[in-house]
This record gives structure tokens, sequence and C-alpha cells, in this order.
């Protein structure tokens, strides 16, 4: 409805240093700025995002925000993953929904977020959404790209590193790739982080099926937009590559 509040949307970017793929990775340099300033410049550019910040146990990445003028809050160095940092934002800054900014995805667009926040907009009950984008041929055996599938109603029924449907009969399938961003509901965040985490959570390495289950939903929206996760040291060079090719035409 037009007269219903307008959402509070906090876009936090979580960064820590002790990445196991590639070291300190969201201080790395690209064309003169640490990784970590270049999402947070992407992601400003939202006008669903009515703040963003980055939250850090690391004061190294506080100063280097700092030298470009990128707003942190120091959280615990006990968090396990980057839902329980934004748990601890959560606590002390209010809003109606939180959005997850992967602090390794430089190439995410204001359409990623508005079709993150678009769901709270449209069905009030939602507490978890993400993207899925079509997964390319060589995508599909790589077990560091995340695949999802979904009811016909949206709602996330899986996460596996393994190349989910299986097609048994070869009759040709689209399957989607799950690239790492979030929204949630105070509610859901406090629920993750209070909550052990689960079974098939262990098993897959995925924290996001802890939500699935304990019979948390996740609405998941299809993006086109395709984004690099910075997680090697090729994903870099390949970011740095596109980063410089559009400031050429530019």
């Amino acid at each position: 409805m037009s007269d219903s509040p307008p959402l509070r949307v906090l876009g936090v970017i979580p960064a820590r240093l002790q990445s196991t793929r590639l070291p300190r990775k969201v201080l790395r340099e690209i064309a003169g700025k640490p990784l970590i300033v270049h999402v947070y410049e992407a992601a400003r550019r939202a006008p669903d995002l009515g703040d963003l910040l980055v939250a850090t146990d690391s004061r190294e990445v506080v100063d280097a925000c700092a030298k470009h003028g990128v707003p942190t809050v120091m959280t615990s160095s006990e968090h396990p993953s980057g839902t329980d940092r934004i748990w601890e934002v959560a606590q002390a800054r209010a809003a109606d929904v939180y959005v997850n900014v992967q602090g390794d995805e430089p190439l995410i667009t204001p359409d990623h977020i508005r079709l993150l926040v678009g769901p709270f907009r449209e069905r009030p009950d939602t507490q978890v959404t993400t993207l899925k984008i079509r997964l390319a041929p060589d995508e599909v055996s790589n077990p560091n790209v995340n695949k999802v599938v979904c009811g016909v109603d949206g709602r996330a029924l899986y996460f596996s590193k393994y190349p989910i449907p299986y097609d048994r009969d070869g009759i040709g399938v689209v399957r989607f790739k799950h690239p790492g961003f979030y929204a949630y509901r105070k509610a859901a965040l406090d629920a993750f982080h209070h909550l052990a985490p689960s079974p098939l959570e262990l098993t897959e390495k995925l924290e996001q099926l802890r939500f699935l289950e304990n019979g948390i939903d996740i609405i998941v929206v299809e993006t086109a937009e395709p984004t690099i996760g910075v997680d090697t040291e090729a994903d870099l060079q390949a970011v740095a590559a596109l980063m410089a090719g559009r400031a050429q035409k530019s």
C-alpha cells in the first residue's frame, strides 16, 4: 500500500582480514583503493539503502576505510560468520531490514539491492532474502560456486556446492548459482545467532542452511547481473581488468 511507512534499510559490509583462500583480501588494492572501499562505493549507489557501513574486527580495516571516508563499526573478533557480525550491528542500530553486502563483491549493483529488498515490501512476512543467477556450463561442477534450487513460490528448497538438481534422464535443466548477498529481518538474525550450527550446514559448509533446517524461509529472487566474488588471486585480477576497462570507456 502506498501509505505504508517506508522501510528503514541498513546495509552492512562484514569485513575480516583472516580470509583463507586469499589472505587480507579486503585490503588488497585495485586502482589505488582497497577492495573494501570499492565494495562500499558500489553499494552506496543503491537508493534502497538508507545507510551503509563496514563492520569489522580489525583496526587495520577501520584505518584503511577512514582514509577514504568509509564509516565503520568495530565488532567482536569471536564471530564465526558475517551474519553473526551483522547480528551484533543490529543490536545497536535499528532498521526494518539489514542487507548483507559481502566485503568481497565489488561488482554489486543498485539493482541487486533493489531485488533483495523488494520482497520485504511485497510480502511483509518475509524474513530472509537472497539472489540467484543462471549457472554457466563451466560452473556446474565447480564446488566453489554455490547452487540453489527453489520452489514455485520463490522459496529456497536447498543450497549445495554440488550441481543440483541432478538431471537423471538428461532432459536438460536450468541450474542456478547463488551469489552470497542476503537481507534479513532482525528476528531472523537473532534466530540465526542463537541457534546451533545445523547438521546440513556443517555437512555442506553453507551457513544459510541453518535457516532452512529451522523452518525459516529464504525468498530467492533472480538477477541477470553477474558478479565476481573475490576469493582467489585470479578473481582479484579479473575484477581489476574489468574495472580498468570500464574506466577507459568512461
